[in-house]
């Protein structure tokens, strides 16, 4: 009798589980559906059910020069975003796991203090010292914003894989007869690959997607969140969820692009 009992409660937890995970599915992208939804209505505001279905948003938002603006502007701030901040983070990170010295918990403090910061608040700041200083608003100051911002989540994601890094295979290469550039080269970066590019992707999808920093520091170069904040605001058209849906859509390939072509690369380096 207590035999059957028992293997009934795994099954049943698992149930559990399996419920609660699509539940969880459900919540965080049943909004997403619902821009699909709306940028695919014949009618100028959302209702449910759809009466007439229409592709004339997407095709006008596609063919619109104003949201390719919008789009390049926003693309190439996230590649400068994540192209500092993976250099930045990793030396970062190096300090911050790797290596004991001396003043290294207050780096760790400080270092990681921005994110802590609200971003409406750090926007702000920044923009009263770009102010000071003289500068123009550009999308050159929304990626130093972006960085102020990234950079620490990007440090504190790579730290975690030092972390586990053994410092032994670097002593060992050094002991081999490598040089500090080979055991960088052969040795720590293929390890600290993984942290490395999860916080590649962190920083680029955490820039494409920034509203406040942007809002106080692009100036007249407008990026895609502001565009969608101002049309929500004032001037709302389907336009609005087709962009949400192109951009969240845009994100999630790269997440799985990046993905697969890492498992590529493992695959690659373990022949």
């Amino acid at each position: 009798m207590g035999g059957p009992g028992k293997s009934r409660g795994p099954g049943r937890m698992g149930g559990w589980i399996g419920a609660w995970t699509l539940l969880v599915i459900v919540f965080l992208y049943l909004p997403v559906a619902c821009g699909v939804l709306a940028s695919l209505s014949q009618s100028r505001y959302f209702g449910f059910p759809i009466t007439q279905w229409s592709t004339r948003w997407w095709q006008r938002t596609v063919d619109s020069i104003e949201i390719g603006i919008l789009i390049q502007t926003s693309v190439l701030i996230a590649l400068m975003v994540t192209a500092v901040s993976v250099v930045l983070a990793f030396m970062g990170a190096l300090a911050f796991a790797r290596y004991d010295w001396r003043g290294r918990k207050i780096f760790q403090r400080i270092v990681l203090l921005p994110i802590f910061f609200p971003q409406a608040v750090l926007g702000l700041a920044l923009l009263l010292w770009f102010n000071t200083l003289g500068l123009p608003l550009s999308w050159k100051t929304a990626v130093f914003a972006h960085l102020v911002w990234i950079v620490p989540i990007a440090t504190l994601i790579i730290s975690i894989q030092v972390y586990s890094f053994d410092a032994a295979l670097e002593e060992a290469a050094l002991d081999l007869g490598a040089t500090r550039w080979q055991v960088l080269r052969e040795v720590t970066l293929p390890v600290l690959g993984p942290g490395i590019f999860s916080g590649a992707l962190f920083a680029f999808l955490l820039s494409w997607g920034n509203f406040p920093l942007s809002l106080y520091t692009t100036g007249a170069d407008s990026t895609v969140p502001e565009y969608l904040y101002a049309k929500m605001v004032a001037g709302y058209t389907p336009g609005v969820p087709t962009l949400g849906a192109l951009t969240t859509g845009g994100a999630a390939v790269i997440l799985v692009v990046g993905y697969v072509s890492w498992i590529f690369m493992r695959r690659a380096q373990g022949r």
